[in-house]
């Protein structure tokens, strides 16, 4: 059978090509997960998404066959992409680079959901600076055994108020799955380095109030039934899916901007999906709005690593991928680490 033709839609006066806008994407929606969908999706929150994702390296996580196929992490745009597309050079921790997607408006979004891009991953870095974050990301990773009520009652119980008392205005959303995502805009002039060691900080005071149910533990054979705090999504190159971000699930759900107020009413994120997310958002629209001007000093939480250093605490594992890190302790699964003579 021949393809349908090519079709070339609308986005804010830029003309972007759809083909293929019946391929089904995600197979348990049937018909209503093809292509044309997610570009819809796409094109509907655009605005929301910029919010989040506007000139910041982004990778995308394309799936060609839909999301039962092959994934492609794309971290370099395609020298053949429109002119429309604009790019930010950044460095991975190996020392190569690479030109990034830099999203600046809708029909680069849309040109990527074309593309067959299901989620955005953004940097915490803006350009035309990408050496100093403006965000700090809090990643409440449940653990088997743990689900999406105990990230939220961490969040809830422990973590906000912990946020309150250091007087920061923070964002929460659903990861798409069972994790929960906490954003807090910070002023741009520290490095990754340094954002990193706050973020570790911040997990280690949260442990400790947590009466035993978050962990910093890197190796999972140490985390037990609890909720991991990943302090090394504030490292360099490591991304999170972008708010409004469809997710590779069966449902196909979105990553979900929250109210702390639903999420304490018990808001459960197999409701956000394609299928729903249309009518939560004309009626509530970006929750995240405006949330990049309202920044904060990390100054509290690196006097507080410097206090920890102090009583003993030092850096923690980085991700596989990374050098070995200046004061970094010893990288190997603790059940396999032997004993230095």
């Amino acid at each position: 059978m021949a393809k349908p033709p090519a079709e070339e839609i609308d986005v804010d006066g830029v003309p972007v090509r759809l083909t293929s806008p019946d391929k089904v994407y995600y197979p348990g929606l049937g018909e209503r997960g093809t292509k044309r969908a997610v570009v819809e999706h796409y094109r509907l929150v655009a605005p929301a998404l910029l919010e989040a994702v506007r000139d910041r390296p982004t990778y995308l996580q394309r799936f060609p066959d839909g999301i039962e196929g092959e994934e492609v992490y794309q971290k370099r745009v395609p020298a053949h992409a429109p002119d429309h597309v604009a790019t930010v050079r950044v460095q991975f921790p190996s020392g190569r680079s690479a030109d990034a997607l830099k999203p600046e408006a809708a029909p680069a979004l849309v040109w990527a959901a074309q593309q067959a891009t299901i989620t955005f991953h953004p940097w915490h870095c803006t350009a035309p600076d990408v050496e100093h974050p403006d965000e700090l990301r809090i990643d409440l990773d449940p653990q088997p055994g743990t689900g999406f009520p105990e990230a939220a009652a961490v969040a809830l119980d422990v973590l906000r108020p912990y946020l309150d008392e250091l007087g920061w205005d923070a964002a929460v959303k659903t990861s798409g799955g069972r994790g929960l995502h906490v954003f807090v805009s910070i002023e741009p002039r520290w490095t990754f380095t340094e954002v990193r060691r706050a973020a570790i900080a911040l997990a280690r005071e949260v442990e400790r109030r947590a009466g035993g149910r978050v962990t910093t533990a890197w190796w999972k054979e140490e985390r037990g039934r609890q909720v991991f705090v990943d302090y090394n999504q504030n490292a360099r190159d490591r991304t999170i899916a972008s708010a409004y971000s469809l997710r590779r699930t069966a449902r196909a759900t979105v990553s979900a901007p929250l109210t702390w107020e639903e999420l304490a009413a018990g808001a459960d994120p197999d409701d956000f999906t394609l299928l729903t997310f249309a009518d939560r958002y004309a009626a509530l629209g970006d929750l995240w709005a405006g949330r990049r001007a309202r920044v904060h000093s990390l100054d509290a939480l690196l006097e507080l690593a410097d206090r920890d250093e102090a009583g003993g605490l030092g850096d923690l594992p980085y991700p596989p991928n990374y050098p070995k890190m200046p004061g970094e302790p010893k990288r190997v699964q603790p059940s396999r680490a032997r004993s230095d003579t």
